[in-house]
C-alpha cells in the first residue's frame, strides 16, 4: 500500500493519522504540489483531478480523496461505525469538513503562510468570518460529547481535527471554544497519534512554483 502525499497539506495528514492509529504499514511517496508534480502525465492517470492524496491500494487501485480514503481504511475498524444511523453522522461531518472546515479555516490558513494573502484582504476577511461560524457550530456540537459521533472517536473526528487544530496558525484566536480545544486533548490521548505537518516550502508562495493554485 503507497500513499502520495503532500506533507504540508492537512487533507494528506489526516490519512497519515488514521494509518498511525491502525498501525497499517505503508509506502509513503512525496508529491511536491508546488514544482509541478501533481501535473504529470503519470499522476494524471492516477487522479484525473491532480489532488493529494492518493492511496495506492494493495490490489493495484487508486484512490483520490481524503476523506474517501479515510471510510476505505476504517472499514471493519471502530473508527467506522456498524450502526446505520451512526454511520450517516460520519458521513455528515466529513461532508462538513470539505464544504466548511477547509474552505474558511484551512484556506485561510494556508493563504497567508504563503503570503497569498494577508489578514485585511476582503478574501481574507470572509473566510476568517465564516471560519468563526464553523468553529462555533464546531464548539457547540461538543459541548454534551467527548466526540462528534457515538460516544467515540471515530473518522468524523480525524477529518475535522486536520484542519481545526491548526486554525490558530491562520490568525483565529481559539480560546473563546474550550470545548473544542478540551476535544483536541482528547483526540491526542488516542493510541497512535502523532502530528507531522510540515511548513509550506518557499515554492508555495505566489508566482514561485508551477501547481493547480497557480
Amino acid at each position: 500500500m503507497r500513499l502520495y502525499d503532500y506533507s504540508a497539506s492537512c487533507n494528506c495528514y489526516k490519512v497519515r493519522l488514521l494509518l498511525a492509529h491502525l498501525g497499517r504499514p505503508y509506502e509513503r511517496v512525496p508529491v511536491d504540489i508546488f514544482a509541478g508534480e501533481t501535473l504529470t502525465d503519470e499522476y494524471g492517470r492516477m487522479n484525473p483531478s491532480r489532488t493529494t492524496p492518493v492511496l495506492e491500494t494493495e490490489d493495484g487501485h487508486y484512490l483520490p480523496e481524503s476523506n474517501a480514503i479515510l471510510v476505505y481504511l476504517a472499514r471493519d475498524t471502530p473508527y467506522l461505525p456498524d450502526d446505520t444511523f451512526e454511520l450517516a453522522e460520519v458521513v455528515r461531518w466529513l461532508v462538513y469538513e470539505q464544504t466548511d472546515v477547509i474552505p474558511t479555516m484551512g484556506g485561510l490558513r494556508f493563504r497567508l503562510l504563503v503570503g497569498r494573502l494577508t489578514p485585511s484582504d476582503p478574501d481574507a476577511v470572509r473566510r476568517k468570518e465564516g471560519a468563526l461560524e464553523v468553529l462555533r457550530l464546531l464548539d457547540d456540537s461538543l459541548a454534551t460529547r467527548d466526540f462528534f459521533v457515538g460516544g467515540r472517536y471515530t473518522i468524523a473526528d480525524v477529518a475535522i481535527y486536520g484542519y481545526s487544530h491548526l486554525a490558530h496558525e491562520a490568525g483565529i484566536d481559539m480560546q473563546p471554544y474550550p470545548n473544542l480545544r478540551a476535544w483536541f486533548d482528547r483526540v491526542e490521548q488516542q493510541p497512535g497519534y502523532m502530528e507531522d505537518v510540515e511548513p509550506y516550502g518557499a515554492n508555495a508562495a505566489p508566482g514561485a512554483g508551477r501547481s493547480l493554485y497557480d
